[in-house]
């Protein structure tokens, strides 16, 4: 196998652990087990025998992820190691050498790597900025033509937090009908709804679809790395059969935390925190953007936990986040990983007094530099 880096985890990796201020995180602050469980089920956790369990995921698991998709069983449902498994799974059980795929951007580029390494052609079509982020159809249909296999979605999106319209949604359906190509979505983000209201799945429209899910971005327990894929019972029983040669199974742990975690009520618990957390940061960081007038300048997340801010100062992306996080000891996500210079990507999903403390070494750092 020969794969290109994937210079956003690996930048992130390096760095988001051992500088002073993390301003990168792409989900919200992380629960511990005490804030997330009733002593209870905490005890039952410290109980749990530490086998393996079912590979594919427990049958109690299975069933309470499939009610939050229309018309699904537990069969429909694969439990990996996070969503970042789940992706390589998907593009390894739908595509083919030779494949083309028409992906969205920007976006979270690990499906463009594994394209890449699976002999296939990625191609991209836009979320438009001077459109506050809206998707370009045209040019989606533009890229399409009898090789293409699947197109790669990311919704609600990463980094800009637009979330597509159901009109949108079903024109990329007409779309993908028209050619008879998969739609793959990374739906990680799906119910991190600024207006609190949870937005559809793509599963559901159309018969070849498969979309992901998992605990680590809108339910704010990355460090369980629990992950799903939904879709056509023949398709995730073939991506059982991947799995079986990837990680094999999710942890047992993280079962038995998922399965509490997506219960009804408590699943609303956990994004209506989430939601309020963004909803203020967002808040916090208008009023700091505002401050550095017309310098910089961003369009608002629909949902997620990040913004995507564009600036003019006369520097490239990456070696300013280079500067800030050497020198100021703040780290910063640059917009070249998404090949997109003169943005950077704050996480605001923080907790608030980091995101104020974050700005205020921001702040001094570029009006030290570029005089503003």
């Amino acid at each position: 196998m020969n794969i290109r880096t994937f210079d956003l985890e690996r930048i992130q990796s390096l760095y988001e652990n051992t500088v002073p201020i993390n301003l990168t995180e792409s989900g919200f602050h992380p629960y511990t087990l005490e804030e997330l469980l009733t002593p209870d089920q905490i005890k039952m956790i410290t109980s749990t025998v530490l086998g393996y369990g079912q590979t594919n995921g427990s049958i109690p698991l299975r069933q309470i992820i499939s009610k939050l998709y229309p018309n699904c069983n537990e069969d429909n449902i694969l439990v990996t190691n996070g969503s970042a498994e789940a992706n390589f799974i998907a593009c390894h059980t739908i595509l083919k050498p030779g494949d083309e795929v028409v992906m969205m951007v920007p976006n979270y580029m690990q499906i463009w790597g594994i394209v890449e390494e699976m002999g296939c052609t990625p191609k991209k079509f836009h979320l438009k900025e001077e459109h506050n982020w809206k998707p370009d159809l045209e040019e989606l249909e533009s890229k399409m033509n009898s090789k293409t296999n699947m197109i790669a979605l990311c919704n609600p999106n990463n980094p800009t937090g637009y979330v597509l319209s159901l009109e949108e949604m079903k024109a990329i359906v007409n779309i993908a009908k028209k050619y008879d190509a998969w739609i793959y979505c990374d739906e990680v983000y799906k119910g991190a709804d600024l207006d609190n209201v949870e937005k559809p799945s793509f599963y559901g429209m159309y018969d070849k679809v498969m979309v992901n899910g998992g605990l680590s971005k809108a339910y704010a327990l990355p460090g369980l790395r629990l992950g799903w894929l939904v879709g056509p019972e023949k398709l995730i029983a073939n991506t059982w059969a991947y799995h079986d040669y990837t990680s094999i199974t999710a942890g047992i742990l993280s079962h038995k935390i998922g399965e509490i975690v997506l219960q009804p009520e408590k699943r609303k618990e956990v994004l209506r925190r989430n939601i309020s957390m963004l909803n203020e940061n967002l808040k916090i960081t208008q009023e700091w953007t505002e401050k550095h007038g017309d310098s910089l300048e961003f369009v608002p997340p629909k949902a997620g936990g990040m913004v995507f801010i564009k600036y003019k100062y006369p520097i490239n992306s990456t070696e300013l986040s280079d500067w800030l996080r050497l020198e100021k000891g703040v780290f910063i996500l640059a917009g070249d990983v998404y090949g997109m210079d003169k943005h950077f990507r704050i996480g605001i999903g923080a907790e608030k007094k980091e995101l104020i403390k974050g700005y205020e070494i921001l702040s001094n750092a570029l009006n030290e530099r570029f005089n503003v």
